[in-house]
């Protein structure tokens, strides 16, 4: 018992000094977290009136190790980039969605964030780069935003690829498909390695790209966004190239299910929305 009480009696001396000791030491007069708000920039401001005012839309630009993958070799846009190609999107996808929609559509049923990357975000079977990611719904990250130009169209056309694609998810998130009538159109060809083959050779087993036959939700949301992409004359001639009767067959059925899904979940003409978007293409390159 007398050991243990001189056991509590250096511990409380112990104590003591601990106290006595960090009293003398230097106490930190001010805290080293920057709690200053940012100042805005010019773009800050246009992006505050074209994204978050009116579709409670953010945009990170900035670099954020937070919300990129680790293990890529990537990096954030430069900065006279990023207007560009958010101009891209907003006369494209808002505007057309908006006008054919309603004016609340996009405001309801949106990403609620935006994650700009300038580089290239290379998949590691150095084949394919993955050029978007939709993260359950509420952000999408869009890669390669250094490469956008505005006054070519091929380039314009593979950027807003990804947001139209990307939205088909959202879309489908927040109703879904008829997954079972689409999987009886082409149900032994999908693959869980689609770039096997060309886009070329995708058309010709029913499937509007090579990435399609990843699986039903892939080939619905690229079949949505393809169409999107062309005008009903480039459509009909990408049809009027494949030599696969069966597989024309096949991509006009899917084709009417996309047009069935957008009229009865809601209420969308999906032929009005594709016109709306190739007019507001053109008006970006003429810009």
């Amino acid at each position: 018992m007398k050991l243990i009480k001189q056991y509590k009696n250096i511990i409380f001396a112990v104590g003591i000094l601990t106290l006595v000791s960090c009293s003398h030491e230097d106490q930190p007069k001010e805290s080293f977290l920057n709690f200053t708000p940012k100042v805005k920039t010019d773009l800050d401001r246009w992006i505050d009136k074209n994204y978050i005012d009116p579709y409670n839309i953010s945009v990170q630009y900035e670099w954020n190790q937070n919300v990129v993958e680790g293990n890529r070799f990537l990096y954030p846009p430069a900065i006279d980039k990023v207007q560009p190609a958010l101009e891209i999107i907003k006369k494209i996808w808002i505007d057309s969605y908006t006008t054919i929609g309603g004016k609340d559509f996009v405001k309801i049923i949106a990403p609620r964030d935006f994650v700009l990357v300038g580089g290239v975000n290379v998949n590691p079977d150095d084949v394919s780069n993955t050029l978007g990611l939709a993260e359950g719904g509420k952000r999408i990250s869009l890669f390669q935003v250094d490469y956008v130009d505005k006054k070519d169209r091929e380039s314009v056309t593979e950027f807003i690829h990804t947001i139209q694609h990307e939205y088909v998810h959202i879309l489908n998130q927040t109703k879904t498909f008829d997954v079972e009538a689409w999987a009886k159109i082409t149900p032994k060809d999908y693959s869980s390695d689609p770039f096997s083959i060309t886009d070329r050779q995708a058309h010709e087993l029913g499937f509007i790209s090579a990435y399609a036959r990843s699986n039903y939700t892939e080939d619905f949301a690229e079949t949505a966004a393809i169409i999107l992409l062309n005008s009903e004359v480039e459509y009909e001639a990408l049809l009027a190239s494949i030599t696969n009767p069966a597989a024309v067959e096949a991509l006009k059925k899917k084709e009417a299910l996309v047009v069935q899904y957008y009229r009865d979940a809601f209420n969308i003409d999906f032929y009005a929305l594709r016109d709306e978007a190739q007019k507001n293409t053109t008006d970006v390159l003429n810009d």
